[in-house]
């Protein structure tokens, strides 16, 4: 089974405006492929709706168990510190590392899409992700 990491950016574009995004966590639900996050990774999807959308706690609280069922959660045990820029993408990056994961899936075209790999883990859009695995 392919194995990925979503990017924040990824979940979010998911809970508020479905498409391409959602197609990929529908995969997961149906174990098509399995999601890898961390405990990093939900915060930060709580913080941006908290702080960027002014989404309830109720609400953020509903979305993240959601988020819960349809992933495996881990525990990065080695830090990175690839992209100085914005180190919250490390954790993007070590998430991946200790969920031995084929794919990092993301939106982010400043930091991790340009890395292209990061040890032998390909980074790519949701289109291009779709388009691999003949979803798209």
């Amino acid at each position: 089974m392919i194995r990925v990491v979503l990017d924040t950016n990824v979940y979010i574009s998911a809970i508020l405006f479905g498409g391409k995004p959602e197609k990929i966590r529908n995969l997961a639900k149906r174990g098509e492929i399995e999601i890898i996050i961390s405990e990093h990774i939900i915060t930060e999807i709580s913080e941006i709706l908290r702080k960027k959308f002014k989404w309830e706690s109720w609400q953020i609280l509903e979305s993240i168990e959601e988020i819960r069922e349809f992933t495996t959660l881990v525990i990065p045990k080695k830090r990175v510190s690839i992209i100085r820029e914005d180190p919250t993408d490390n954790r993007i990056l070590e998430c991946a590392l200790e969920g031995q994961v084929d794919y990092i899936i993301t939106g982010d075209r400043r930091h991790l899409l340009p890395l292209k790999i990061f040890k032998g883990i390909k980074i790519v859009s949701v289109n291009d992700f779709l388009d691999v695995i003949g979803k798209g």
